[in-house]
């Protein structure tokens, strides 16, 4: 049987015919959604966001081959697995389609089964692609003995540092997480996501999560004053001028502690706010800094804030506020910051949220989830 994340667009004109194959095909356990022409099609991919195409040829306003043209042109859509579906086998027209960069094509009278096992087939072959990939990922991250995120939180008098990490489908890349100890009362937090990665790019996020974090240790240890946005600064210049990592979109927050004055220093670079929380309040602190290696003249700046005896700051990634539950609707802003107020004061910031966050989505993570916990003592 099919997962149920197996989700099929059928683009189709003939109400009885997309009626006949979307019954069969949720019968089998697939996901599907109809639309009645290539232009609506168009929208439909880019919102629906399916695991495989399958379009009729003969249609109005936008017929399948300008569809296919124009699913092309995209890059992510142009990569979602497509398959004709056509009244006759004729040579030329399948023949036109395979320039076209299509998986198959389907013949409308064929019987059921047919049609289902050459939907299974492809999904078999994406699946074994896929398989592949993560094996050379592992392998990658092994032989440069990289780990993305550390095994332990750091130690550091006055404040409980912890994390929450779990890599999108246990494979390493995207999102990363560093800690840099410069003395007995400073620390470093950082978190970065490399985004737009596909799986055949999985094996460079290792690289360039590798290569940031590098950065970032280098600006600090070459630092003659502690400043977060100097870092950040130092760092986007380093990756502005390479070119193999200039077009990775990258975000970053880099969090500096002082345990003297209870102070946390804060410069971002196209990352989500982070989450300051009392017993009073919980709100969002923004920084408007441009993601890495958009600019080389970019100025970061540093957001300053004290820390109070049990108050906290959180930072994420995208893959918390994104995740959805099983009527897919995402947790966003308001039911993280729902989670982060049950929160009481001697509890553990991360088991509360880990337990909520589960609860909401089941136990099912769609991206990379990173979050860091920051809580003064």
């Amino acid at each position: 049987m099919p997962s149920r994340n197996n989700k099929i667009l059928l683009v189709e004109d003939e109400q009885n015919i997309a009626r006949l194959f979307s019954f069969n095909l949720e019968k089998a356990g697939y996901e599907c959604k109809v639309a009645v022409d290539g232009l609506v099609g168009l929208k439909a991919a880019a919102e629906y966001n399916p695991d495989l195409i399958i379009s009729d040829i003969m249609m109005p306003n936008m017929d399948g081959f300008e569809f296919r043209k124009a699913l092309l042109q995209d890059k992510d859509l142009g990569e979602i697995p497509f398959v004709f579906l056509t009244a006759k086998g004729d040579e030329d027209d399948i023949l036109k389609g395979f320039d076209l960069e299509v998986e198959d094509y389907i013949i409308k009278t064929a019987g059921i089964k047919v049609v289902l096992a050459k939907i299974s087939a492809i999904f078999n072959a994406r699946k074994k692609e896929r398989q592949k990939a993560v094996g050379e990922v592992h392998k990658a991250a092994d032989s440069m003995k990289s780990k993305v995120v550390p095994e332990n939180f750091p130690e550091f008098n006055g404040f409980k540092i912890k994390h929450w990490h779990v890599p999108f489908e246990n494979v390493p890349g995207g999102d990363f997480i560093d800690y840099f100890k410069i003395d007995d009362n400073n620390i470093a937090v950082i978190l970065g996501d490399v985004m737009g990665k596909k799986w055949g790019a999985w094996y460079f996020a290792v690289a360039y999560a590798g290569y940031v974090r590098s950065s970032v240790r280098f600006a600090l240890e070459s630092a003659q004053q502690l400043s977060a946005a100097t870092i950040l600064q130092n760092v986007n210049k380093s990756i502005f001028k390479d070119e193999r990592i200039s077009e990775v979109f990258i975000t970053l927050s880099v969090i500096l502690i002082n345990n003297e004055m209870n102070t946390i220093q804060y410069s971002g670079a196209g990352d989500l706010p982070i989450i300051y929380k009392s017993e009073k309040e919980t709100k969002p602190v923004k920084s408007n800094g441009l993601l890495l290696g958009f600019s080389d003249s970019e100025k970061y700046e540093n957001v300053e804030l004290k820390l109070n005896s049990r108050e906290s700051i959180f930072i994420i990634t995208d893959g918390i506020t994104e995740s959805r539950n099983e009527e897919k609707e995402a947790l966003g802003e308001e039911g993280l910051y729902n989670i982060l107020n049950s929160i009481k004061p001697d509890e553990d910031n991360i088991e509360v949220i880990k337990k909520e966050f589960d609860k909401f989505t089941g136990g099912g993570y769609e991206d990379d989830i990173s979050l860091i916990s920051i809580k003064a003592l």
